[in-house]
């Protein structure tokens, strides 16, 4: 019995050495990857507002309500122009003794397009009855995702081809990956806030129809993650 036990405790001896030689270590390394486009702004954003004074709230509400459905009936007739109507608010204004002097309301329209064109001449339109409180550009979401999805296919491939390299480098048997995170970022520069005074006058007398140009942004798509190194 003695011997049996003598016996394999020799096995034992000389097997572990044996496994510890064979299996394979791995240098664990992090790293990140990006890639970046720049896209046109395809995406026209605007907002335009009325405010009234009227002693009566009520006869200030149809007012209000008048002047937003005319502005409906007339984006309708642009077709690719997205036209709908905002927030409506009425408020109490008090005189300097705090009573009750009138009421005071705003009603908002806003205005969403890719037809830059069609847009400004909607917009300068409208501006015969509403003032133009903001302008902005944006990549529309569609063309965002398309291009997130391009960029996704290249950060990855960038990914790998970096992990090769390093495994190169260091002169390794090869690699397994740990883990993998994938972001994006979009970088749009400032947009100018277009602020347009209120004014009253005929639809005769709409404003000039702008040239709109919608400028560019950045999209970003960054791949980080760990790949271990078999040695």
């Amino acid at each position: 019995m003695l011997k049996r036990h003598l016996l394999l405790m020799a096995l034992l001896i000389v097997t572990t050495p044996i496994y510890a030689d064979t299996a394979p270590t791995y240098q664990r390394i992090d790293f990140q990857t990006d890639v970046e486009k720049e896209i046109a702004n395809d995406l026209l954003s605007a907002t335009l507002s009325v405010e009234l004074n009227n002693k009566n709230p009520a006869l200030l509400a149809k007012e209000l309500t008048t002047i937003t459905n005319e502005s409906l009936k007339l984006g309708s007739s642009y077709s690719t122009v997205k036209l709908t109507s905002g927030n409506q608010q009425t408020y109490p204004i008090y005189n300097d003794k705090n009573k009750l002097d009138g009421w005071r309301g705003r009603a908002e329209v806003q205005v969403s397009s890719k037809d830059f064109k069609a847009a400004g001449e909607l917009i300068s339109q409208l501006q015969a009855k509403l003032q133009l409180n903001n302008l902005n550009f944006t990549v529309a979401p569609e063309t965002r995702r398309e291009l997130e999805n391009q960029l996704i296919s290249e950060a990855v491939a960038a990914f790998r081809q970096r992990a090769d390299k390093i495994k190169t480098a260091w002169n390794a048997k090869g690699y397994k990956l740990v883990q993998m995170n994938l972001g994006t970022t979009n970088n749009s520069p400032p947009q100018a806030m277009y602020m347009v005074r209120a004014a009253k006058m005929e639809m005769a007398d709409a404003a000039p129809a702008a040239d709109y140009a919608g400028g560019q942004s950045r999209l970003n798509v960054m791949v980080s993650g760990s790949i271990e190194l078999e040695q």
